[in-house]
């Protein structure tokens, strides 16, 4: 046989077989350990039983979030219905003391006015309201008002200390009780009075029938709600630290307020 016939298996090794494709190779010989395709290892994969506690998990979180959404759902129109039936005085709260900037003792009489004006409005009690900000006066009947008003307010006097320093004070709030109902009252001006007005004081300081007005309400020692008062008066407008309102106004409503009538102020 020639070396033609029968070829060197040397020679095949050594050119061939190097470069020879996998499929021409797997139809020639066998592939070698080292370079047999190796398979990834399998992934860890749980237990259908924790696959299905898993499901019933999640099931049961989502109908637990639905019945809390139903529930707030039902509390909120639930609070809607009871905001429209509410007095009117109560939703303005909410509104009116988020932009006030009010140091905390004065926010509690602010809000303590506010709630028992709210409380009152449900009974059927004639009372005053005197909104500062508003610049109104409302005698109101339960959560009716039966007539409304302009109302100027009178800026409290600066406190003045020992050593002659002047602090602002507190804005004028709260609830109170009328002590005195009087018409036409006689009225001494202080001497701060005359000198406020850009007139002499005079001395002795004369007693001025209705100085303040021929309406007057005493809410407490120094806070009056009065009508305007007379020409001969030297107060002009509302008496610092308390309120004016028109004549005819409070003449309207003259005879429903007694000694108990509730005023809420804020």
């Amino acid at each position: 046989m020639s070396e033609r016939e029968n070829p060197d298996p040397a020679w095949w090794d050594k050119t061939v077989a190097p470069r020879a494709s996998g499929i021409f190779r797997r139809r020639t010989a066998f592939l070698r350990k080292s370079q047999a395709v190796r398979r990834p290892p399998k992934l860890w994969r749980p237990r259908a039983l924790w696959s299905l506690w898993v499901i019933l998990l999640g099931v049961a979180l989502g109908a637990a979030a639905t019945l809390h959404r139903r529930s707030l759902d039902a509390r909120f129109a639930a609070q809607v219905l009871r905001t429209r039936s509410v007095p009117f005085e109560i939703q303005r709260i909410r509104h009116d003391l988020a932009a006030i900037d009010l140091d905390e003792k004065t926010l509690e009489k602010e809000l303590d006015a506010r709630l028992a004006a709210a409380q009152v409005a449900q009974s059927e009690e004639f009372y005053l309201v005197l909104d500062t900000r508003a610049k109104t006066m409302s005698f109101r009947i339960g959560d009716r008002i039966v007539r409304e008003a302009p109302l100027a307010v009178g800026t409290p006097r600066p406190i003045v200390s020992a050593s002659g320093e002047r602090f602002p004070p507190a804005p004028l709030s709260g609830a109170f009780t009328v002590r005195q109902k009087l018409d036409r009252p006689a009225w001494k001006p202080p001497a701060w009075v005359w000198r406020d007005a850009g007139l002499r004081v005079p001395d002795p300081i004369p007693e001025i029938p209705g100085g303040l007005g021929r309406y007057v309400l005493v809410l407490a020692e120094d806070v009056v709600l009065h009508s305007p008062p007379p020409p001969e008066s030297p107060l002009k407008g509302a008496r610092p630290g308390s309120f004016e309102a028109p004549e005819d106004d409070i003449a309207a409503i003259w005879k429903r307020i007694g000694p108990e009538t509730r005023v809420y102020v804020f």
